[in-house]
Formats: structure tokens, sequence, C-alpha cells
């Protein structure tokens, strides 16, 4: 295995090419395209055992050693030279599956990544996501970066069953303390999730939360990854499952997202409040939701008056023309739409349909799989249609 060293600090080692090559190909390939960002995962393995982590889907679970799957250099080099990377456009995330990124043995790294991110001079926006400890030394290294629009969202759920969650949600409040407390160049979102009905949803919960609140630049709430794979590893060990039925998106039953919102609107304490991940994030940096979600109008309904006024400024409907060439060039087939809500394809995967929703500004959706009136592009369970009956 190659390792260097940074700082005082021993290098991750590099998995061996053999090791790779056993790996789920998911997992092995290091650039994913997801909603939020084109995902840089060139380190995998975390000893934080949340029973819910998406790492189920990539079979690597018991993977608690992080390891690097190259170098930090190399992993530049992919990112930039992607296919669907835009200089200063696309957003990007860093290690939001595999692994905590502020892990002291992850960090280094991370730190490494960003600082040759801002020496190419790039302004994307870079989500770092963590529930682990942040210290003031930190803040200072992610003050230090001054082209990159990076911002740090701390997952807190306040899930007290440590058989789900064995790491105490008090080290991610004290993280978003402190990163609130010393940003300059960054800024801080609190990530509250998931939110599971009967599992952190109380009074308490919600007033947790109200609270945390008040220590970052915007909230977004959001509920439970609940796949087959995570169903499988509840059922091993003994865990109540939340969900009678597993979904591909996420879960947020309507009823829980109305006792958060019954809180919100009563409480005027909280600080401003967002749905989706990008809408939070492009708020704390005083800019336009960069995923065009304005198209749907409902998910608006919760936002700052200011928000919704930049938003609705920045968002242009594309010329048909226009992304047809684009999306003809991706491999998308049958019937191109652009309706008032957004931009209809067939045949495109997740990541193409991403390359065009970053592109545009403008949502890009699948017909084969709709977003459905107020649910927001989460899983049907848990909802009702305007008529009354079960969306499931």
């Amino acid at each position: 295995m190659s390792t260097v060293t940074i700082g005082a600090r021993r290098a991750l080692p590099i998995m061996p090419a053999a090791g790779i090559a056993s790996l789920k190909p998911e997992l092995a390939e290091v650039i994913e395209y997801r909603k939020s960002g084109l995902s840089l995962n060139w380190i995998i393995g975390c000893p934080l055992e949340c029973g819910y982590c998406i790492r189920h889907t990539f079979d690597n679970f018991e993977m608690k050693v992080p390891r690097r799957l190259m170098s930090d250099e190399e992993a530049v080099r992919r990112l930039v030279s992607h296919p669907y990377f835009r200089p200063h456009k696309t957003p990007i995330q860093l290690l939001n599956r595999a692994t905590d990124p502020m892990l002291p043995v992850v960090k280094p790294h991370v730190f490494n990544v960003l600082r040759q991110l801002d020496d190419h001079g790039l302004t994307n926006h870079v989500l770092v996501i963590t529930r682990w400890r942040v210290t003031p030394e930190d803040c200072a290294v992610l003050n230090s970066f001054k082209n990159l629009r990076l911002t740090v969202l701390v997952t807190h759920s306040n899930i007290q069953d440590a058989k789900i969650e064995p790491v105490d949600s008090k080290i991610a409040a004290e993280s978003l303390r402190t990163l609130f407390e010393h940003a300059k160049n960054y800024r801080t979102v609190l990530y509250w999730r998931p939110i599971v009905p009967g599992l952190n949803d109380s009074d308490t919960d919600i007033a947790r939360a109200r609270e945390l609140a008040q220590h970052a630049h915007a909230t977004v709430f959001t509920g439970l990854f609940f796949r087959d794979e995570i169903a499988a590893y509840y059922e091993s060990h003994g865990l109540t499952m939340p969900y009678e039925e597993t979904a591909r998106r996420k879960i947020m039953p309507e009823a829980a997202e109305r006792r958060i919102l019954d809180a919100f609107e009563a409480d005027g304490s909280w600080g401003p409040l967002f749905r989706k991940t990008s809408c939070g994030v492009a708020y704390a940096h005083g800019e336009a939701d960069y995923n065009g979600h304005y198209g749907v109008r409902e998910l608006c309904d919760i936002c700052p008056k200011e928000q919704i006024a930049k938003c609705e400024a920045a968002w242009v409907k594309p010329d048909l023309a226009n992304v047809t060439q684009e999306a003809r060039g991706l491999g998308a087939t049958g019937p191109i739409e652009v309706n008032d809500r957004a931009i209809v394809v067939e045949g495109l995967d997740e990541p193409p349909r991403y390359y065009l929703q970053h592109g545009f500004g403008y949502q890009c959706h699948d017909r084969a799989k709709p977003h459905h009136y107020r649910q927001h592009g989460r899983a049907p369970i848990g909802w009702k249609a305007e008529d009354g009956t079960d969306t499931a």
C-alpha cells in the first residue's frame, strides 16, 4: 500500500488494486452525480455504525477502517476532468456516501482536496456533510479557502436508540455551534435528518432542533432513505421497522412534516427552514437555488420572501430546442417536454438528468418517475392525494 505524510499525520493507505477490484462496482467508482452535486468519494470505510447508513447499499457497512482508493491528487484530477464537471457551476460533494469527512484520519485528506480545488481558482459550491467533531482549528482551515463556496452541513437527528445511532447527537450539536461561531468564508447548515415518526419527532425533538437552528445559517429537514438493504439490516439486528415497506426515495410522511411546520410557524424563534438541501445551501450563500426548485412552487411556501424573490429572478424557462439538443446528446429517448415546473425526459438515468438540471438551473424529471404535487420528490408513503386517497 502507498502512503505519504500529511503534516504530522501519516496519510491513509491506498487500497491495493485487488482490493478495489473486489468492491461493488458502484463503490469502486469514486465519482457519482447526485442531486446536490458531483460527489467525490475517494475514501471508504467508517467506524460510525449508524443503522440507517447508505453504506448498506454498497455492501461495505462492515468496512470500519477508512482507506483511500487513490491519492488526493488523482481524485481531484478525475473530478475536474469529469465530462459532467463545469468549472464554477457544477456543485460538488465530498465523501457523502462512504465515510465521515471529519474523522481525524480522514479530514487531512479532505482539507488537501479542498486546498487543491481552491488553488484552481474554482468558485463551485462544495458541500461537506458530517456528524463528527469539528474544532476551532478545523474552522480556521475551512476559513482559509478563498474561492470555493463552501458549506458544512452538520447531520443531527437526536435519535436516542444507540442500536440505530450509536453516535451521541451532542457531538454534532457542539460541532454545529463551533462552526457557526467561527464561520467567515464558509457557511454551516443544520441538517436535521433522518426524521422518523415515533422515533425522533416528539415535541422535545422539535424543540431541540429549534434551539440548534439558531446556530446555523439555514436548516434543512428531511426523512429516511429506507432501502431493501437497510431493511434487511434492521431485521437481522432485531430493530423496530420504521416503515412496512421500502422506497427508492426518502420517506417523510405528510403528518410528520405538518407537525414540524406547525411548530415552525407557531414560533418566531426559528431561523430559515428548507425542505431541500440546495435551497438551504443557496440561501446560506445569498444566492438563488441552483437546482431550480422554484418551478415546484409548493416547495417555496416556507421560504423567506427575499429568497423566493431571488429564485424567481434567476429562474428562466429554457428553450425547448436547446434542451432537446442537449438531452438527445446525452441519450434521451421519446418526447422531451419543458413545462412550467420541470424539464421532462425519457431514457436518462439520474446523472445526465442532474447535468441538465444544473446546466439550465431548472428541474429535470424522468417521465416514468413523476414528482407528485406536494410530495416534494419524496416517497408516496404516508401521503394522500388531493382527493384524500392514499398515494402509495
